[in-house]
């Protein structure tokens, strides 16, 4: 009995010798920082890029709207608070905001009412107290880029992304302590900065989407 026990130990430890050490923990990201560090010294990685990557996965980018409204209702501007939020810790980046719509309504019209969409994003963004130099609302896709390819009303469609789009003044090199310093002394003043949701009133007269 005390063999077989014995010759059945050394088996499952020869099996395990035969994996590679930190199998258990590794997900699959073991090494991304070194890859990440690769393809941006190679520029096949900007640092933008990298900060975008980590805006979307940490805050939800897009909000959506009523049908022919660019009226920011109580849920999207909940998810704009937490942009703000986000936002405030990186005073060097700067951001754009995309306007869309569904398919119902001429082109003219959905692209006057994408930009509606995006400039009113970007208005409620600047009563947080974020600097207006670092947002931008210049594009609008109107009906031209769907989630959903529909001819119908869809309120996925109807819908603004906010997007890391660089650094300003070119300050997208500066990954010193003096960075980090920047980025913690307006993480704390964002704390002493009061976020409201008040309702607007932005409807049209003239039907779209």
């Amino acid at each position: 009995m005390q063999k077989w026990i014995l010759t059945l130990g050394l088996s499952v430890a020869v099996t395990a010798c035969t994996r590679e050490a930190g199998y258990e923990v590794d997900q699959g990201a073991f090494g991304n920082a070194t890859l990440n560090n690769v393809q941006v010294m190679n520029g096949e990685l900007t640092y933008a890029q990298i900060l975008g990557q980590r805006f979307a996965a940490e805050v939800p980018v897009q909000i959506n709207f009523a049908f022919n409204s660019s009226e920011l209702d109580a849920t999207a501007q909940r998810i704009l608070l937490r942009q703000a939020d986000w936002i405030k810790q990186f005073p060097e980046a700067r951001f754009r905001v995309y306007g869309h719509t569904d398919a119902v309504g001429s082109s003219g019209y959905n692209q006057a009412l994408g930009q509606r969409r995006a400039n009113a994003a970007v208005a409620f963004l600047t009563r947080q107290g974020i600097s207006r130099s670092r947002l931008e609302a210049v594009v609008s896709f109107g009906k031209t880029r769907p989630l959903i390819d529909t001819p119908n009303r869809d309120r996925r469609n109807r819908r603004t992304v906010t997007e890391v789009s660089g650094f300003v003044d070119r300050k997208g090199q500066l990954l010193d302590g003096k960075y980090a310093e920047v980025i913690y002394r307006e993480y704390v003043e964002s704390g002493t900065r009061t976020s409201y949701i008040q309702r607007e009133d932005t409807s049209t007269e003239e039907s779209g989407e």
